[in-house]
Order: C-alpha cells, then structure tokens, then sequence
C-alpha cells in the first residue's frame, strides 16, 4: 500500500521534457498507489477552465493531463488536488474531467494511517507581506470572477505579466522572507493536532525537525521539478507510515 504526494511541476506549454516526465511518472510510478496527492502549482499559470475549450498550447497540454490522469484514476489511484499560488483559478470542470478531488488549501489526511496537515504552503510564508496581501485578494471569489469574466487573451497577458512582476520582486526579497514562518508551522501544526506537515511552494526541498507542544514533529518539503529531475514523496505501509523525500531523474523515474 502506497501513496505519493508531488508539487510544484509547472506544467506549460514551453517545459514538453518536463511535460513528458510527469506524464512519465503517472504511468511508472503512480499507476498502482492508493493515492496520489498533487499539491499545488500543477500548472506554471492557470487562466479558467474555458482553456480547455481553445486551441492554445497550453490547452493542448491541460487536455493531455487531464486524459493521463483521467486514466490513473481510472485504474484505481485515487487522485487529489489543492490550489497552489499559480493555479489558484482551477475550477470544478477541470477537476471532474480529471476523475479527481479537489481539497481545500490546508488539508488534514491519513496518509496510510499517519495523520498530516498538508497543503502547498504559500500561506505559511507570513513575513512576505505584499505576497500575503496579493494572496488574500486573489482568493477573493468576487476577484476570481472579474479576473475570469475578462477576455481569454487579457487573461493570458495578465498571467505573463504576475509572474514577471513576481519573479522581479522576488529577486530583491531577502531568503528568509519568501520561506515559511516557522511560527505559523508549529501553530498551524498544533491547531491540527498532528506532528506531520507536508508542503511544497518554497522549493528548497528538504526534512525538517522540530518540536509541536513538546513532541518531536517534522515538517517535509518537496522540490519543484524541472527538466532534468523530479520530487515526491512516498508513505508506505511497509515503512510504519514514514514518508521518504525522494528526487530522481525525469528519464528514469522510480517503479513504485
């Protein structure tokens, strides 16, 4: 018994090898687990599920993902997804055409018995206050729908435009404030009773200790994939519920 969690893919139409290696992984690793749990930034950009209805490039990709992961689900893994700060605009149509399950940002799960709090992990970033501020309005559903009611190709430049502005503004943010706050972790950790938090957004992938109301706790962070590698983590029952980070290479990614 096995489940697998991934995030940070950002799947475009200008990433095919990336494309093609989480296409990959779908069928030589998720294919028999459980569960497959996506969480957050699937997409470099999502501009509404009517894309799904243009000949774009980035049509032609979402329709594949949602063919490959129509089928996984099809074959038994059941497969989730939570909203990252890229792809917060994934709608209900998107996610039935996947056969899939749409979760809310901060999510507590059994992943094969353990109990975690996972969830992309954008809101634990608190000390990035334009981000925060930029965050709470995008998630605004009276936001989203004039951002949606606009013309598809004012939506595309718009996207191009937020993720320019991003990365400019992220190049003059000191490290630790695009990095999660660590007190909100262990709040966040303590309101929800668990000593397991999974995340992704940061992309600096690695285990952390800490301690949550005097108990050991570890807080796992996926890599965000590129080209030549991709990240998971996999919870398996053989291994008494510990998860593995795991990276590996794209043109050989792992069998189970």
């Amino acid at each position: 018994m096995r489940t697998l969690l991934v995030a940070d893919m950002h799947l475009s139409h200008d990433t095919p090898e990336l494309n093609q290696g989480f296409f990959d992984y779908l069928e030589q690793t998720a294919n028999g687990a459980d569960a497959l749990y996506i969480l957050g930034d699937l997409f470099d950009a999502w501009i509404g599920d009517d894309l799904l209805d243009t000949p774009h490039p980035l049509g032609d990709v979402a329709r594949e993902v949602i063919a490959r992961l129509h089928k996984l689900s099809s074959d038994g893994t059941t497969v989730y997804l939570l909203h990252g700060n890229r792809d917060f605009l994934i709608g209900q149509r998107f996610i039935a055409a996947c056969q899939a399950t749409l979760l809310s940002d901060i999510e507590e799960v059994e992943l094969q018995g353990m109990p975690a709090v996972i969830l992309h992990g954008d809101s634990l970033c608190t000390q990035d206050e334009a981000y925060m501020a930029f965050r709470q309005q995008s998630r605004d559903p009276e936001w989203q729908a004039q951002i949606l009611a606009l013309p598809l190709d004012q939506r595309l430049a718009l996207a191009s435009s937020l993720r320019m502005q991003s990365g400019d503004a992220n190049a003059t943010k000191a490290d630790a404030i695009m990095d999660v706050t660590h007190g909100e972790v262990v709040s966040l950790m303590e309101h929800c009773g668990v000593t397991t938090m999974i995340h992704g957004h940061t992309h600096r992938p690695k285990v952390h200790d800490l301690t949550v109301e005097d108990v050991p706790a570890k807080r796992y962070v996926l890599g965000d994939w590129d080209a030549q590698h991709g990240w998971d983590i996999v919870v398996e029952k053989t291994d008494h519920t510990a998860p593995r980070l795991r990276q590996f290479p794209l043109s050989d990614p792992p069998s189970s």
